[in-house]
């Protein structure tokens, strides 16, 4: 699976873990990003995609046509 958002585009940052010593140690921090299929009225099917939890919450929250919209993207990416 890849560790990049098929919405939003967020993919993994770059840090440091910081010790109480102050030492610092090379991290890596991961988007939480989940595989789930997901009905698309316009195409009349269901469509699997890689889709970071926060993009989850606002399709849930204005829908997967307003969700594309909003990010600029189009039903025609995901057919």
């Amino acid at each position: 699976m890849s560790k990049r958002c098929d919405i939003t585009g967020k993919q993994g940052q770059f840090g440091h873990r910081v010790s109480h010593a102050k030492n610092r140690t090379k991290h890596v921090f991961k988007p939480n990003i989940q595989s789930k299929r997901i009905f698309i009225p316009e195409l009349g099917r269901t469509v699997r995609m890689n889709v970071s939890t926060q993009a989850l919450r606002t399709i849930d929250k204005i829908g997967i046509t307003r969700t594309l919209k909003k990010h600029n993207l189009s039903v025609k990416d995901f057919a």
